[in-house]
């Protein structure tokens, strides 16, 4: 039988090595589908239950696998869906290649039904978007997209019209289409500075005396060097969230994280450091970095663009963060002056007492805080730790503790919810033996929900938090803090998840008490296949910024006097953990 346009699609990416595509059938791509059919040996199709859903799990596979994530949809509302998933992906610059089906080709533009034009929709979201005009034009739009989309970590998109999918080659070629021009292989092309601008580097970081190191996801490959050049230098390892695996979180050169989701000793480094060098990292919050003017900056990134993008850079270094830093780790002289690393190494000490402290409290109702202080007795040294968006990301950020080579993720810059559950399936697609956990949020949880029958339908041993405070947290408390007003239009209808799991054919747990949480949490981890585990906590529990700033301090004070619900006992959950702070 004669190969068709879906067929050579199918067949190049599996060229390009593509083994895997989340996806979610419909008639606009029956084609392709069928291709994917007779291809089944050698490409792995996972089918979702939302086009979203897709979309995440493809960049949370293209996040933990260093890969070209690929998802598809079917025409009009199944390419919409995709959307939200994507721009996560291109906020965070992962490489994930999306194709859509389309309607008939010779009634686009005629009002037919799902006939949307799916290229423009998608032309702010994917680098490339192309349309396949038929057989001898696959190869050329396929190499083109995978290869903008892993040059460029970024989206690319191809659409085909649902007829145009069954079509077989006729050898109509143009005569200036020679055929495997454009090829199927990819070889990156790094850039590395300069021999000067690497010696101006070194020669401010040699000049500092407070010598900070903001190690962002650019890094996460390179944790030898990072390690190395922060023991010459005396430099203590800040972790934007999305490096948060870059060092262990016990590695004596870390303040840990930074911003709201931070730690106080990590701020107290970027308001004393005289210089800073940020590598890899697009850290968007400006008010958590120095002062303009107070420090000298070095910057590490591989796109030119986002040198001086979020500090004013005093030298900008483009290239991976592992080969520039090799090449400067040699021009940097030792410090005997350890002072500053010392003075921080004090203030994580005493945060790490913290924060042990408010992880092992037994008050009823439960704190959040204590099953995610908790797991860290049941991961695993490589666990994978898909995190969704919310105020689980602070206890997550501040209470999971990364060590040997555990993976970590959130949705960075996008900050989208329900990536929880999806960034799992794409990891425990990626690596069938290895601990994979999802840390979730009630109200992010709820929204892809009907992902946990993905996980039990391909036997993914997902184990599974919602932290459940019938609330979405993370916006009330937003509202009291930064706005000044009580809280509104947050509340979320109760669901009995442990049920809910129950019913999709997983295990399911349900923990309140904190005695409980260690034994509940073995038992369930020892579960072969997906577990969710319901953690029912205190919904007056504050994600309270490292240090609080007076405006939040006021703000927090009017919402009270504004007619907050239960403002009683939020005051004293707030003023007894500052108290506890303080002690």
């Amino acid at each position: 039988m004669a190969a068709t346009v879906a067929d050579i699609l199918v067949e190049r990416l599996i060229d390009w090595n593509v083994d895997t595509i989340f996806a979610l059938p419909g008639d606009g791509i029956n084609g392709l589908y069928e291709a994917l059919r007779t291809h089944q040996d050698a490409i792995r199709l996972v089918q979702v239950r939302h086009e979203e859903a897709a979309a995440l799990a493809a960049c949370g596979y293209a996040k933990f696998t260093r890969r070209l994530g690929v998802c598809l949809a079917t025409s009009g509302p199944g390419g919409i869906h995709l959307l939200n998933g994507l721009y996560d992906a291109k906020f965070d610059g992962q490489p994930v290649l999306a194709i859509t089906g389309h309607t008939f080709h010779d009634l686009i533009g005629t009002h037919y039904q799902q006939d949307i034009d799916l290229g423009r929709v998608f032309s702010d979201v994917a680098t490339f978007s192309e349309r396949v005009m038929g057989p001898t034009h696959v190869c050329n739009v396929v190499d083109q997209a995978v290869k903008t989309a892993l040059s460029k970590r970024t989206v690319s998109h191809i659409t085909i019209p649902k007829d145009i999918q069954d079509w077989t080659a006729n050898g109509m070629r143009s005569k200036a289409n020679v055929a495997e021009h454009s090829g199927d292989r990819f070889n990156e092309a790094l850039p590395l500075p300069g021999k000067a601008q690497l010696a101006r580097a070194a020669a401010l970081l040699n000049e500092g005396t407070k010598v900070a190191i903001l190690a962002g996801r650019g890094c996460l490959s390179a944790r030898d060097e990072i390690v190395a050049l922060a023991e010459q230098l005396g430099a203590p390892i800040v972790k934007p969230l999305l490096g948060k695996a870059v060092v262990p979180d016990d590695h004596p050169y870390t303040t840990g994280g930074i911003g709201l989701l931070g730690t106080a000793p990590s701020q107290d480094v970027m308001e004393q450091c005289d210089t800073l060098l940020i590598a890899g990292s697009s850290f968007p919050y400006l008010e958590f970095y120095p002062k303009p003017g107070q420090a000298k900056a070095i910057q590490i990134d591989l796109d030119p663009a986002r040198i001086g993008l979020r500090y004013p850079a005093d030298v900008g270094l483009v290239g991976q963060c592992w080969d520039v830093l090799r090449a400067l780790l040699p021009l940097v002289s030792p410090k005997s002056d350890r002072s500053f690393i010392e003075w921080a190494r004090e203030r994580k000490v005493r945060w790490d007492t913290l924060m042990e402290e408010r992880g092992t409290r037994d008050d009823i109702p439960m704190k959040p805080q204590v099953i995610a202080h908790a797991l860290n007795d049941v991961l695993a040294d490589d666990a994978i730790i898909c995190c969704d968006t919310g105020t689980v990301t602070t206890w997550a950020a501040r209470h999971i503790r990364v060590r040997g080579t555990m993976q970590f993720s959130v949705s960075g810059t996008l900050a989208t919810m329900a990536n929880g559950l999806p960034y799992s399936i794409g990891a425990a697609i990626a690596f069938p033996g290895r601990q994979v956990i999802c840390f979730a949020g009630d109200g992010g949880f709820t929204m892809l929900m009907g992902e946990l029958a993905t996980a039990v339908k391909y036997q993914l041993p997902i184990k599974i938090i919602v932290i459940k405070n019938n609330s979405l947290g993370m916006i009330k408390w937003e509202q009291i803090a930064f706005e000044g007003n009580p809280q509104y239009g947050v509340e979320l209808h109760a669901i009995d998840f442990a049920a809910f799991a129950r019913a999709c054919g997983a295990v399911g747990y349900s923990v309140s008490d904190p005695a409980r949480v260690r034994e509940t949490l073995q038992e369930a981890f020892a579960q072969p296949g997906p577990v969710l585990i319901e953690a029912v906590v205190d919904p007056h529990e504050p994600p309270l910024p490292g240090k609080i700033t007076t405006d939040q301090a006021w703000q927090f004070a009017k919402a009270m006097a504004r007619g907050q619900k239960e403002r009683l006992e939020i005051v004293k959950t707030v003023l007894e953990n500052k108290i506890r702070e303080v002690v």
